[in-house]
């Protein structure tokens, strides 16, 4: 496995994050072609890929690095790793090169949130050294 940074849409990229999205949300819808293409263009966005040796699409996560008045901030989200590949080590090596990519950077912290109810996922997060903050997450729907 080696993990990637996507560079193009292809069709495999589409078709993986047909299959990876509903793993991840139940409220969401894929995302097209064309926005995939904006996050792979985007300046503050990074979209990484977990990729086994026969070029299977085994996980992603998008990187955020953007500029704040207080600082250079970094921000995970949407890691998913396909049920087939878990307990693979593969959100551990996204996560460890998303963490090395905001370092090299230039951010100080990197954030992420995630639901109570991926305690997988929450045990790797602290298990890499996330410390999970006091804080109150707010969310308006528009």
């Amino acid at each position: 496995m080696q993990i990637i940074e996507a560079s193009e849409v292809t069709p495999a990229l589409v078709e993986a994050f047909a299959a990876l999205i509903p793993q991840l949300s139940s409220s969401n819808p894929p995302p097209t072609a064309a926005e995939l293409a904006d996050i792979i263009a985007g300046p503050a966005t990074t979209l990484l890929l977990a990729v086994d040796d026969d070029g299977t699409i085994l996980g992603a996560l998008t990187l955020a690095i953007f500029r704040i008045p207080t600082g250079l901030r970094a921000w995970i989200e949407d890691v998913v790793v396909d049920g087939a590949a878990r307990g693979r080590g593969v959100g551990e090596e996204l996560n460890r090169v998303a963490l090395e990519r905001a370092r090299d950077a230039g951010a100080t912290t990197v954030d992420l949130t995630s639901r109570p109810s991926r305690e997988a996922a929450n045990r790797l997060y602290q298990r890499i050294g996330f410390v999970q903050r006091t804080t109150n997450v707010y969310r308006i729907d528009l």
